[in-house]
């Protein structure tokens, strides 16, 4: 009876293994060919957010869902390691990929409890589940787990795994992976953590909401401790750092992404190129996009930009509070200070009480304050239009009232009042001898407005355009010395709706005067009839060597004023030919394009002049028409750098040398004078004032290197009776240049073969008598220069004088 008895026990047992073994026999011969290649996971790609660096490696901007940076196995730090398999797979070194005490301790859940409270996964059977299987719970996708897990450690290394697990693990606040996770918890690498927030991060794949240490900082100190404590089992650590590390606190706070440098408007730009170039992808495929972009002027030009703009509505007037709220409640005052927008070197502040002599604020910290009126209003003015401004009143019951939000800025050891501008600035530099953009600024403040004004901004180019018109005047007969009259004209015009009475910014006309005169002197009259005199379509031949539509010009005498909109970038384009000599270069951003192996897979081409320091001085290039005979040394350069292409001259070297020779006049003794206080003797450049006046430029150059600022309202308001490019613009340009040009050495054009150098009459251009005392030296090409009684061209080098114009 009892032999029956076992062998029916060992026939049962037996059936039941047979039919386990045949169930998942037939199940794995069913799911077996459905299954993915694990060869896919040798090339699998994290997916890894757009980032955007400086010319010089600054990381300046991220663009993606997900915070993640891949790490290496060899870079893990090995205590993380040991506290992540003794919270997820202590036995992940010695199974083939599946536990079988994880799946039956599963199991005997389930069958006690009727709910499914652990997979009994391991680490590999996870992996397979990001890869390649969906998140339901059902014993369909179990099975699938583990037959894939199975494959993986089969075909797959341990550190191959882990290191694949430790990079696509969501760990919480947009974080994926656990370098990622160091980077959002504690702010820095985690080979910096200690063994206790080692072990935090490790017990964030389990609930990476419930046991967060931000949101439940109780629940992520019980599970960082049973894992030290296991930890401690595993022999992985003694009981002497399992006691410092259970008594560490948790200190893990939010941190923001961290750049190294702050551009948005060039990141932004940036990111849009990648996007165009790259599609979608771009925000996930671990791209890097280098820049042109020098963080050093960079730095420097959003300091200029903020303190012109601040100089500014610091000359007309204090507007008031920024804004009015009636919350009674601390808290609720501290949530209306949230609301305000955050601002560099100011402070934001809602006023709890006030009286005569002094204001009671509350600040965003939560800090009171008590502020004395005569000393926050010290120096003030107040707004009371664009062309007025009044004393502040007596009183700051007078100024403010209980609620009133205002903005302080720090002055010593106390306080003054302060707001954000409401005008605009945008300001651009460019290497002209190669395109690279070495700084943008699109505004103010990105957070306050992401506009671009730099290159989405058309505005109204005023007297900046008339260089362009100048140049094509000299290619056109016109000398420097030419007379055009400087006095009153009304032009009947169809396409100007009726008469058109143009006028002097000064309202005054000085007659008839030397071409060069009229430039540095910025006068309208002689612009609109050299333009009346060479035609319109004469003067837009070539305008499109400056970079310049001229299909989106006006064909009417107002070109001269100029009247039609355009791009700050555009026209710090055009004014690269008269930086370099003459040719036309192609200003660029995006440098080039890496993917994650750190392989170039785009390159932007860039056009050289070849006098840059890129092309040497013993590899010229001679002109000859419209065609370019190079060095065999500069032909070297063009194969070794086969994104490069030579820059087309676009101008002649004689008129080049004119232009550079007027242009500069307008900083020694024009418009620009202001200029000279950064003490170079090759600064030129142009003002610019449109009507209101609305639009304020000032684009110059130096150095080989070209700046545009501008300055106005985004909404077209006037910035002032008194305001011009010389008073609103160009300071931003000296602050910016006085900076970018230091040890950059003076840029000085050899006075051409072809141009001479011949002492004139200032009042009438001709050339000067012997004994005359008033006698200037002028520039002029050979063919143009003015004869003497002989019909003689004299031929005096620049040499004999230092500056043409200085009296003889």
């Amino acid at each position: 009876m009892l032999k029956s008895l076992f062998s029916f026990i060992f026939w049962l047992a037996l059936t039941v293994v047979g039919g386990i073994f045949l169930g998942l026999a037939g199940m794995y011969l069913y799911l077996s060919p459905s299954l993915p290649s694990v060869e896919t996971l040798r090339d699998v790609k994290l997916q890894t957010p757009l980032r955007v660096y400086s010319a010089d490696n600054k990381l300046i901007g991220e663009f993606g869902e997900q915070r993640r940076s891949p790490i290496r196995y060899k870079d893990i730090p090995k205590t993380y390691i040991d506290a992540l398999l003794a919270a997820e797979d202590e036995g992940f070194y010695s199974h083939n990929g599946v536990s079988i005490k994880g799946l039956m301790r599963a199991l005997s859940q389930l069958l006690i409890t009727g709910e499914r409270r652990s997979g009994g996964s391991t680490i590999t059977m996870q992996v397979t589940r990001h890869f390649f299987l969906d998140k339901k719970k059902h014993f369909k996708r179990k099975f699938n787990e583990i037959l894939l897990a199975m494959r993986i450690e089969n075909e797959l290394s341990k550190a191959d795994i882990l290191e694949l697990y430790v990079n696509v693990i969501f760990l919480g606040n947009r974080a994926y992976g656990i370098q990622a996770a160091a980077h959002v918890y504690y702010g820095k690498p985690i080979d910096q953590l200690s063994t206790a927030q080692l072990a935090t991060i490790a017990a964030l794949p389990k609930a990476p909401s419930t046991v967060n240490p931000i949101a439940n900082p109780e629940r992520a100190k019980d599970r960082r401790d049973w894992i030290l404590g296991r930890m401690t089992e595993l022999k992985s650590i003694t009981l002497d750092e399992l006691k410092s590390a259970t008594a560490e606190p948790i200190t893990a706070e939010l941190h923001q992404f961290s750049l190294d440098f702050e551009a948005p408007y060039v990141a932004e730009l940036a990111r849009q190129e990648a996007l165009e170039l790259l599609g979608p992808k771009a925000y996930t495929e671990g791209y890097s996009v280098y820049t042109s972009i020098n963080t050093h002027l960079q730095e420097q030009a959003q300091k200029s930009v903020m303190l012109g703009l601040n100089q500014y509505d610091l000359r007309h007037g204090y507007r008031g509070p920024e804004a009015h709220n009636e919350a009674s409640s601390a808290e609720k005052q501290l949530e209306a200070l949230r609301q305000r927008p955050s601002q560099r070197n100011t402070v934001i502040a809602f006023i709890t009480n006030i009286s005569d002599s002094s204001l009671n604020v509350l600040l965003l910290n939560n800090e009171t304050k008590k502020l004395e009126w005569p000393k926050i209003s010290r120096g003030l003015r107040f707004y009371v239009s664009e062309n007025q401004t009044v004393a502040p009143p007596t009183t700051a019951s007078e100024a403010f009232k209980v609620g009133d939000i205002i903005r302080l800025a720090p002055n010593g050891d106390e306080w003054t009042l302060t707001q954000i501008p409401e005008a605009q600035s945008s300001l651009v530099s460019i290497d002209a001898f190669t395109g690279q953009i070495l700084a943008l600024i699109g505004g103010y403040d990105f957070h306050q407005s992401s506009f671009n004004r730099a290159v989405q901004a058309q505005r109204l180019p005023g007297s900046n355009f008339k260089p362009f018109l100048y140049a094509a005047a000299l290619e056109n007969g016109f000398t420097p010395a030419t007379l055009v009259n400087d006095a009153p004209i009304v032009f009947n015009d169809d396409q100007l709706e009726g008469a058109w009475r143009p006028e002097n910014s000064s309202g005054d006309f000085y007659g008839p005067m030397r071409l060069r005169k009229a430039l540095y002197l910025s006068r309208n009259l002689v612009s609109i009839r050299i333009l009346k005199t060479l035609g319109i379509k004469n003067a837009l031949k070539n305008i499109d060597r400056f970079g310049v539509n001229p299909e989106a010009l006006p064909h009417n005498l107002s070109l001269a004023l100029g009247t039609h909109a355009v791009t700050p970038l555009s026209i710090a384009q055009g004014y690269t030919v008269f930086a370099n000599g003459g040719y036309k270069i192609k200003p660029y951003l995006l440098d080039y394009i890496t993917n994650p192996s750190n392989e170039i897979i785009y390159q932007t081409e860039k056009s050289i002049v070849c006098s840059s320091p890129l092309c040497t001085q013993n590899s010229p290039l001679d002109f000859k028409g419209d065609a370019f005979s190079l060095s065999e040394e500069t032909q070297a350069l063009t194969k070794a750098k086969p994104t490069s292409v030579i820059a087309p001259r676009v101008m002649s070297e004689d008129i080049a040398f004119l232009m550079d020779s007027m242009l500069k006049d307008v900083v020694r003794k024009g418009t620009a004078v202001k200029a000279k206080q950064i003490k170079r003797s090759d600064l030129a450049g142009k003002t610019g004032t449109t009507n209101g006046p609305v639009d304020a430029w000032f684009s110059g150059y130096a150095g080989g290197i070209v700046t545009t600022t501008w300055v106005g309202f985004d909404d077209n308001r006037s910035l002032g009776r008194n305001e011009y490019g010389g008073s609103a613009a160009l300071p931003i340009w000296i602050n910016y240049m006085e900076e970018a040009l230091t040890n950059k050495p003076e840029l000085i054009f050899p006075q051409p073969v072809n141009i001479v150098s011949v002492r004139i009459n200032p009042e009438t251009g001709e050339r000067a008598r012997i004994n005359d005392q008033d006698a200037i030296f002028e520039f002029f090409r050979t063919k143009d220069a003015p004869q003497d009684a002989d019909g003689n061209t004299p031929n005096v080098h620049q040499d004999a004088v230092d500056y043409h114009e200085e009296l003889f």
